[in-house]
């Protein structure tokens, strides 16, 4: 786990890096450096600020408004510095090999390249919005906090997480509708260019989900397999609010003490089975955090209530790491990857417009509703206990055979690779 790849520190040499400080002024001397050499060579500055000044001021006032409010804040609430998430770089090189794949696949299939180009913005934008807001739907419980600016922080904060598969693909299905729609262009066929390339970006954006430690696979034995992540992770802290890393397993209802490991933390300390909980929680371990450090990266502790009283374990008395779990964002990565080379095969045979499309859609369901069975991260709904990306499985792969089938029965085919075939007919 690798949440933070890069953090760029709050201040340097005493002046802060973002704000009034570094960032800006070496904005202003650019400027100063440009109108310089323009005037040198004789051109208009006028002219130039005219066409690229907008541009500018928009920069400084993300650099001077926005980032100074995203940087990460101490356990005093004192700015840290500005974090470069391995998630959203993953994302980021996701969106990059999606794109690359598509220019390779678009020539046999009749698609110039500048669709290609001209498409990737709305798909990227549509793909984010719509995964964001499937997982905001999804978790609003979390979000809507009743403060206006704290729940548009949350529902934006997505490069730490938060970003659902299934409102990806929706969002991105959207979009693709809405460009081939303005621009008068063969839905189906530019589908199919685009549907196995989704996977490469699945491959390398739940290698991002390892990096943050979300959509983590249930409970395992040891092996050499399973993943074991720090405090601080996702896992780890719904493992320590279960009372697990102290060594207690309650009851159903999380109001009685089933059984106390042996040696355990809470062994130590007298509990045994049958006492009750009232409380069980976490907290961040204060004694232990740094004034430079990220409040986030400060270890968490515990908190019980048993019996009447309250007990705290710190960090350092607890384990350093989580019981091993299933490697569930490798496999899903594996799968990605593995769908994403059979759709680039399977293509070559295909002489369909939309039938790559229907097949991926009805692969991924199949996967996502196993992959759904190794994960521990998402609870039965509907009062089942199939999670709600099982639900939306069921309907995707429903849909997408009953696409196959509408294809079959109107029975057209497309035309030579040879030849373009990108615009309706």
């Amino acid at each position: 786990m690798r949440r933070t790849l890069i953090l760029f520190p709050h201040e340097f040499g005493g002046l802060p890096v973002f704000g009034f400080g570094w960032v800006l002024g070496l904005m202003a001397l650019a400027a100063v450096i440009i109108s310089l050499v323009l005037s040198q060579r004789g051109q208009s500055l006028s002219s130039f600020w005219k066409s690229n000044g907008l541009i500018w001021a928009i920069a400084a006032a993300v650099v001077v408004l926005v980032i100074p409010n995203v940087e990460l804040r101490s356990i005093t609430d004192k700015p840290v510095g500005l974090a470069v998430r391995g998630y959203g770089v993953m994302l980021l090189l996701g969106v990059v090999a999606s794109v690359w794949l598509a220019l390779l696949r678009a020539p046999g299939y009749g698609v110039p390249a500048d669709v290609v180009y001209g498409i990737a913005p709305w798909l990227l934008i549509g793909g984010i919005a719509g995964a964001r807001l499937f997982y905001i739907i999804e978790y609003h419980d979390v979000f809507f906090t009743g403060e206006l600016s704290s729940t548009i922080r949350n529902m934006l904060n997505f490069t730490q997480g938060g970003l659902v598969v299934y409102g990806s693909f929706i969002g991105g299905f959207l979009a693709t509708v809405a460009y081939v729609w303005i621009h008068k262009l063969s839905f189906l066929r530019l589908a199919d260019v685009i549907a196995p390339c989704l996977f490469i970006g699945l491959c390398l954006g739940r290698l991002g989900c390892l990096m943050n430690g979300c959509c983590y696979g249930n409970a395992c034995e040891p092996h050499w397999t399973a993943l074991r992540f720090p405090n601080g992770s996702p896992v780890y802290e719904e493992q320590m609010s279960t009372g697990e890393l102290a060594g207690l397993e309650l009851d159903s209802s999380r109001v009685q003490v089933k059984k106390v490991s042996p040696g355990s933390v809470a062994d130590q300390i007298g509990i045994k089975a049958g006492d009750a909980v009232t409380k069980l929680g976490t907290v961040r371990s204060v004694e232990e955090a740094k004034a430079d450090v990220p409040s986030e990266d400060v270890p968490m502790g515990l908190i019980a209530v048993i019996n009447g009283q309250e007990h705290y374990w710190p960090a350092s008395q607890l384990p350093s790491v989580a019981n091993p779990v299933r490697p569930s964002q490798l496999i899903s990565s594996a799968g990605g990857l593995a769908l994403c080379l059979s759709l680039c095969l399977f293509s070559r045979f295909v002489t369909t417009d939309g039938t790559v499309l229907c097949v991926a859609f009805a692969s991924y369901a199949v996967l996502r509703f196993g992959m759904e069975m190794l994960r521990n991260d998402e609870p039965g709904q509907f009062g089942t206990e199939l999670t709600i990306a099982q639900w939306v499985s069921i309907v995707v792969f429903t849909l997408s055979c009953g696409g196959l089938l509408w294809l079959r029965l109107r029975g057209s085919s497309h035309a030579p690779q040879s030849s373009p075939r990108i615009a309706n007919s």
